[in-house]
Formats: C-alpha cells, structure tokens, sequence
C-alpha cells in the first residue's frame, strides 16, 4: 500500500517546523502537529461509519515532514490493518494469504476440537450410583459407631474382653467393606469410561499441539516486524526488546508507523504528536482531544532504535537539573529530623540516570546522618513537603507513623476548570499500575489497591478551581488519578502530562505535614510550606 502524504493547512504553510524532532515520551505538542492533528479529525467526521467505535476511544497519531503529514492509527479501525488516509503497519499480519492467517486459522480450528471433545466429556451415570451407595454406608457406618460407642460408655467393656474384641472386629470389617465397595465400584466405572481416557488423552495432546504453533508463530511474527531509522539500520523485534519477550501489540502504535513509512519513503521527519480520539477506556485515563506521550513498554524500546540519526530534542524532564538543588529548601532540622520543600521535576530518590535528588542531596548536606533517610516520596512532577529522617531509630518510628496513619499531608492542587467553591468529598477509586506503560497507573476495581481522597475546593483563579487534597491512603498518582479520571472529579490537575495536559509544571504541592505525637501539647506537630507555588502562580 502506497503512503499518502497529506498537505499541511495553508494557514500554517509559513509556520516553521522546530529545530529538532520531537522527544516522543514528553512533548508538547508543536502548532504543525496541532493542524494536521486537526486535519485528521475533519476526515474522521466524514466517516460516520466509524462513529461507534471511535466514541469507544483511539489513539491517533501525525508526523510532519516538510510541508506535509502523514496519519496514523493504532492497533486496527473498522476491523482493518490499512486505510488509504493513513500510513500503512510495520508488518500487515492481516494480509490475505499471509502466513499468520493461515496459522492463525489452523489454531482455531484446534480450539474448536478441543472444545467440541471437552463438552463430549461425560462422565458414567454409575458415578452418581456409587456416590449415593457409599454416601449410603457411610451414614450405616456413623450409625454403627454411635451404637458401639452407647455400648462401651454402659458397661466396663475392655479391650481384650470377648464383647470389647468383637465391637473393634466389627468396625474394623466395616471400613474394609467401604473400602472393597469403592474399589468395586470404580472398577466397573473404569471400564465404562476407557473412552473418555482416550478423549482426554486427545484433549492433552491437541493443547499441546496448540502452544507448540502458537509459540512458533509468535516467534514468526516478531521476526518480521522490522524497523528503519534514519541511518538505514534494520532491527527486528527481538533484537529490540532482547533479552526480554515482546509484549502482545508491539509495533502497533502510531509512532512506529509513521517513523518507518517516512523513512520507506525517503522523508525526513521533523516533529510529531499522538493524540487520543473518543471516551476513555474504563481502566486507563485518556481524554477526547489531549496529546499523549508514547508508551514505555512497547514503544521505549523501538524508539530508541527508530531515533538513531535524527537530532532529537533532549528530554525536557531533564533539563535545568542542577538548577534544582538550589531551589530545595530545609524549613526544618534538628538532630533526627529534617522537613525540606523539593521543587517540582527533582527525583525524591535515585533513579536509573544520575540525576540529582532529594536522597543525595541530604547525604551531603547531613554526611553525619545514619539509615536510608527518605520516609516516604513525592513524584518528580510534584512539588512540597518531605520528611527525611536523620536517624535510623526516627526513620522506623516515622515509617511506623505511617503505617498507622498518624502521620497526615495536604496538597494544593490547580485543576483545568472551575468548580463551585466550596464543595468537598471523597474519592475511592482502586488503582493500580499500568504494566504496559509505567509509571501510568489504572482505575481497576477487581485487581486495584483501595485508594481514597478528600478533597475540598478553595477557590477559583483564572477559570481554574484551587483544592485542598487530602490523600487517606497513598498510591503511585493517587490524586492525578482521582481528580482526572470521570468517575472521579473529571478535572485534570494542571500540567499533568500523563493524564491531562502538558504545562509548564504540574500543579500539585504538598503544602502541609502534620506528625500526631502524643506528648506534645497541641497532640501533633504540623509544618507548612508558606512558599506555596499558588502564591505567584495562579
């Protein structure tokens, strides 16, 4: 299938394309891939027979390249790989006469077998006969019990007693003959069921015949997912994610797609965006409209690869991270403990690239200080309060604090709109992690961890509404998760980039950590950060 290549909108043909391409995993979006992206919206209105499924949710995506874009979708549309609009998949494994088909099909016609032989499986009428006859001896059994034991508690019957023997016999013959009884009965049942054995032995044999070609076509199909970068290097899937499996729809999204039909096509990509079209889906959190970042899990990997040879900006979360020690304050410290105010995009701890965080940071500035330091953490994006203990004695005694809930903070929050002042409540949403696109987490109410949230609204300012956010427990983005998500309070946090929309910052501070101690006279001890970022912000 040909890549149309589709002309940018002439009110922004003398819009210029930024210097360098776009860092896939935090962006905002460029006003070119906003046109197209508009662009693409247009026709998907001309297609009213996409309609159901598009309200379902989808991702779209668009790459510029110069004067033009191409478009892309995620996964399939109406059932299909491929659309003259947009760019065609890496690999088409729903070509006709494609090998994956044809295996495919092979594999669903052992499932048919093996569910046509297990619904034949069925067991001999004598099983219920046995049951009941035994289940009938059993109860003659109990009963002989009950008579022998009124017996030996009326009289001094003795073991070695003539009586006493006979009693022990005769319980004695009674096990014996359930025991011979059963064994009669499922010799009889085994002979009448020697053909189920023979189904379930063909029942064994096709399941393991079905996972032998389903491993094998797994394996056939990464091995045609190949990917171009922009120095004409080729790497295929496994090559990619090695030594680690694949996950189901790798090379699906819309960012390898349009980098591979640009470089198959000898364009030069200049910037892109993705962006969701529809309702959110019940367990992750996408809004109609916003641009999203291109997951880790399946995209991080063959990103990585399809990148090489473009200059691509650096990473925005990275940048001015040396900037950022100077602005971490302590606003308290004795010989135990210390409260600072981290600013927002410094890491509480250590993570994979060496970047400064709040951890090394107190290393330096307590050398003295004993045990692992950081009590509890808050995400690069958020900004405020953290207690560091000094000690490893204070550090058990705060974790305990924790643990019990006597230790409590409140956040202030900027949302995306308004909201009538005054209002409060709580939120319990279940979350967990989104395995395929970490750190994102997922409302689930089956496998998710129970999270809760009050929350209270301060004010308006500039057609956003300031809350008071009390988090009761505290999950991985509990309150980005709660004020974004619709069965929440629909409202996005301000500069949210997971599930919002991109800012200057995220606009969510701990402003407050109160500590219950029981022999100070107020019942607890409470530190504010007065430097809240609303004060100059909103």
């Amino acid at each position: 299938m040909a890549v149309t290549v589709h002309p940018l909108p002439a009110d922004v043909q003398g819009v210029s394309p930024p210097c360098q391409f776009t860092y896939p995993f935090c962006y905002e979006p460029h006003p070119l891939c906003i046109a197209a992206a508009d662009g693409v919206r247009r026709y998907l209105d001309q297609h009213p027979e996409w309609h159901d499924e598009l309200q379902r949710g989808k991702m779209f995506g668009v790459l510029i390249v110069e004067g033009a874009f191409l478009a892309a979708f995620s996964g399939t549309l109406d059932g299909k790989t491929q659309h003259e609009y947009f760019v065609p998949p890496v690999f088409d494994l729903m070509a006709p006469g494609c090998h994956f088909q044809e295996e495919e099909a092979a594999i669903s016609i052992i499932n048919h077998k093996i569910a046509f032989l297990e619904a034949s499986l069925k067991p001999s009428p004598l099983r219920q006969q046995m049951q009941e006859e035994l289940a009938a001896y059993k109860v003659f059994m109990q009963q002989s019990k009950a008579k022998r034991d009124a017996l030996r508690q009326s009289s001094s019957l003795k073991g070695e007693d003539g009586r006493g023997l006979f009693l022990i016999k005769e319980s004695q013959h009674q096990k014996a003959e359930f025991r011979r009884l059963k064994q009669v009965w499922e010799q009889r049942i085994s002979k009448e069921e020697a053909p189920l054995r023979e189904q379930e032995a063909q029942i064994a044999q096709l399941q393991e015949e079905r996972q032998e070609r389903s491993q094998a076509l797994q394996q056939w199909l990464f091995q045609q997912f190949r990917f171009l970068n922009a120095l004409g290097e080729t790497r295929t899937l496994p090559e990619l994610f090695s030594p680690a499996v694949p996950p189901s729809g790798a090379g699906e999204c819309c960012a390898p797609r349009l980098l591979q039909a640009a470089y198959r096509e000898g364009l030069k990509p200049l910037c892109m965006a993705e962006f969701w079209v529809g309702a959110s889906p019940k367990d992750e959190l996408r809004i109609d409209g916003h641009y999203y970042p291109a997951c880790n899990s399946k995209c991080r990997p063959i990103l990585r690869h399809m990148l090489k040879g473009l200059d691509v900006e650096p990473n925005p979360l990275l940048a001015n991270q040396e900037t950022l020690l100077s602005q971490l304050h302590i606003i308290y410290n004795n010989k135990e403990l210390a409260v600072v105010s981290k600013p927002a995009g410094m890491l509480s701890v250590p993570g994979k690239e060496e970047l400064p965080n709040v951890q090394d940071a107190m290393r330096q500035m307590f050398p003295w200080a004993t045990g692992p330091l950081i009590v509890h953490r808050l995400d690069m994006d958020t900004s405020g309060l953290m207690l560091v203990a000094l000690t490893e004695e204070k550090y058990h005694e705060l974790q305990d604090l924790f643990l019990r809930r006597r230790i409590h903070k409140v956040y202030h929050a900027l949302l995306e709109r308004e909201m009538p002042v005054g209002q409060e409540g709580d939120i319990c949403l279940p979350l967990r992690p989104d395995i395929d696109d970490r750190p994102r987490q997922m409302v689930d109410p089956k496998h998710g961890k129970p999270a809760q949230t009050h929350y209270r609204v301060l004010a308006n300012k500039d057609g956003h509404a300031l809350l008071e956010l009390r988090p009761i427990t505290g999950r991985t983005h509990q309150l980005r998760v709660h004020c974004a998500h619709p069965l929440g309070l629909g409202n996005p946090i301000v500069g949210d980039r997971l599930y919002g929309k991109p800012a200057e910052r995220l606009m969510l501070h701990a402003y407050s950590i109160t500590i219950e101690t029981p022999n100070s006279p107020l019942g607890g001890v409470m530190f504010n950060d007065q430097c809240s970022m609303f004060n100059d912000k909103a």
